[in-house]
C-alpha cells in the first residue's frame, strides 16, 4: 500500500503549490500535486493566469487529473494604466531587440574543439536601453504582483505545507510561514542560481542568491532533480541533510511500446527504410540542435531528423537555414506535439535518441533532462551528451553511448555505433523504464511530506 500522509487537527494536510507560470506547462507541478493528493493531502495549485488559461479558480489542464488550481491574475499595466499602452507598443521592438543581443552566443561549428569567440554585439541605442531597463521593471513589478497575489489568495486558506516550485516562488512561500505558520518545502526544478538566462543582469543575481539563501534556511525540507544539484545545494548552504532527490521522470502509461506501433515515420512522412534520428523537447536554444544538423551531414543520406516537440518558429527558422548550407533540409523534420501520455508511442519507431543539453550553464550542466527518460520509455537506443547525471544513466543502464558535450563532431559517430547495436540497446531500455517511473520517484516525495508534516526537520 502506497505511504498515507499523516492528519493535522483530525483533517486532511493542505499543501499548497506555488508555480510562477501557467500550470499545463510544468508537468512536474502536476505529478507532485497528484501524488501528494492521492497520498491524502488536499492540494491546490496557485500558478499565474496567462492567455488562454484565465485568473482565478479552475481545474488543472493538461493532464491535471482533476486538481484545484487558482490562477493568480496577471499585472496588466496597459489595462490600470491606459495612458502606457502606446509606449510600451513603441518600446517592445526595441527590447526585443536589445534582449537578443544579450542572448547566449551561436554554437561551435561541428569541428571545433573548443567554442569559438563570438562576434562583437552591436552597440545599442539610447531608445533600446530605455526600452529594456522598461521591461526589465515591468517583469519585476510582474513577479511582485504574483506574489501578493498568492499569498492574498492562501492567507484565508491556511495551508500547512506551501511547496515553492523554483526559486521565484519562495519569497510568497515565505510570507506564508511568517503570516499562517506554514512550512515550507523548496523544489528545485534546475540550478536556480545558474540556469540558462541573459548575462546582463546586475542586481537580479544577488537578489536571487539572498531569496534562495533565506529561503533554504526557512524550509523543512528541500528537493531537487538531480544528484549533482543535490550536492551543489548541500555544500553552498551547508545543509545537514542533503535535499531529497525526486527526477523529474515521467509516469510509465503500460508497457513499452513495439517499434512497429511507433508514429514518427508516420508523422514526418518518411518510408519504412529511412534512419530516423529521434529529438524529444523544445525545438529552441540550447538543446544540442544545430550540432545534430550539422551530425546529420556526415551521415548516410538516408538518416533524418525528427524533431518532436513545441516550435520556437524563428529558431527553427535559423536552423532549417543551417541545414539547407550544410545540404540537409530534406531530412530535417518539425513534427510539432502530441499529447505527453502519447510520447513514447510515438517515438518508439525511432532509430535512436539524441540526447544533446549544451551545457552552456551549470544548471544544463547538471541536468537530466526528462527526453532521456522518455526516449527510455519508448525503448530507444540513447545517445547522450558526457554531461554527469545524463551520462550515469546512460552508462549505469547501458541503454546507449554518450560523447563529449564539447567535440559535437563526435555525434555522428556515437550514432553509427549505436545504430550498428541497436537491438542491444533497445533491450536495456526496455528493462529500465520498470524501474525508471515516476510511481518510485513519489515514494521518496511522499516520504519527505510525511516527515515534514511530523515536525521532523
Amino acid at each position: 500500500m502506497a505511504e498515507r500522509l499523516p492528519r493535522v487537527l483530525g483533517r486532511a494536510p493542505r499543501i499548497a503549490l506555488l508555480l510562477n507560470k501557467e500550470e499545463a506547462t510544468d508537468s512536474r507541478v502536476l505529478k507532485t500535486a497528484a501524488s501528494l493528493r492521492d497520498a491524502g493531502a488536499e492540494v491546490r495549485i496557485v500558478s499565474a493566469a496567462r492567455p488562454g488559461h484565465p485568473a482565478g479558480t479552475a481545474r488543472a489542464s493538461n493532464g491535471g487529473s482533476g486538481l484545484d488550481v487558482y490562477r493568480v491574475s496577471d499585472l496588466d499595466l496597459v489595462r490600470l494604466l491606459p495612458w502606457l499602452a502606446a509606449a510600451v507598443r513603441r518600446f517592445r521592438g526595441a527590447a526585443a531587440a536589445h534582449r537578443d543581443a544579450a542572448a547566449v552566443p551561436p554554437a561551435a561549428p561541428a569541428d571545433a574543439a573548443v567554442p569559438t569567440e563570438p562576434p562583437p554585439r552591436p552597440r545599442p541605442t539610447p531608445k533600446a536601453l530605455l526600452a529594456d531597463a522598461w521591461m526589465r521593471l515591468y517583469q519585476a513589478l510582474r513577479l511582485s504582483w504574483y506574489w501578493l497575489g498568492a499569498v492574498r489568495h492562501l492567507t484565508g486558506w491556511k495551508p500547512d505545507a506551501v511547496h515553492a516550485n523554483d526559486g521565484n516562488t519562495l519569497a510568497p512561500a515565505v510570507m506564508l510561514r511568517a503570516l499562517v505558520g506554514s512550512r515550507v518545502v523548496y523544489d528545485s526544478h534546475e540550478l536556480w542560481r545558474h540556469r540558462n538566462v541573459r548575462q546582463d543582469r546586475l542586481l537580479a543575481p544577488a537578489m536571487e542568491a539572498m531569496i534562495e539563501r533565506l529561503g533554504v534556511r526557512a524550509s523543512s525540507g528541500v528537493i531537487t532533480v538531480s544528484p549533482s544539484i543535490v550536492e551543489w545545494l548541500r555544500r553552498r548552504y551547508r545543509l545537514a541533510q542533503p535535499p531529497t532527490l525526486v527526477r523529474n521522470i515521467p509516469h510509465r502509461r503500460g508497457p513499452v511500446p513495439a517499434p512497429q506501433n511507433g508514429r514518427l515515420r508516420e508523422l514526418a512522412a518518411l518510408p519504412k527504410d529511412t534512419l530516423v534520428i529521434a529529438y524529444c523537447g523544445g525545438v529552441t536554444t540550447g538543446r544540442g540542435l544545430e550540432e545534430t544538423v550539422d551530425a546529420l551531414a556526415e551521415l548516410p543520406g538516408h538518416a533524418h531528423l525528427v524533431m518532436l516537440g513545441p516550435i520556437a518558429p524563428a529558431y527553427l527558422d535559423g536552423l532549417l537555414r543551417r541545414a539547407r548550407e550544410a545540404g540537409v533540409a530534406e531530412r530535417v523534420h518539425a513534427v510539432g506535439t502530441v499529447p505527453s501520455a502519447e510520447v513514447p508511442e510515438a517515438l518508439a519507431d525511432a532509430d535512436v535518441s539524441v540526447v544533446f543539453v549544451r551545457p552552456i550553464c551549470l544548471s544544463y550542466r547538471y541536468s537530466l533532462p526528462n527526453k532521456l527518460f522518455e526516449s527510455i520509455h519508448a525503448g530507444l537506443p540513447v545517445v547522450a551528451a558526457d554531461l554527469p547525471d545524463t551520462a550515469a544513466v546512460v552508462r549505469h543502464y547501458g541503454v546507449g553511448e554518450v560523447f563529449g558535450p564539447e567535440r559535437p563532431d563526435q555525434l555522428a559517430e556515437a550514432i553509427l555505433r549505436v545504430v550498428s547495436e541497436g537491438e542491444q540497446y533497445r533491450t536495456a531500455s526496455r528493462a529500465a523504464a520498470d524501474d525508471l517511473d515516476w510511481e518510485n520517484e513519489s515514494a521518496a516525495l511522499v516520504g519527505l511530506y510525511r516527515r515534514v508534516l511530523e515536525g521532523d526537520r
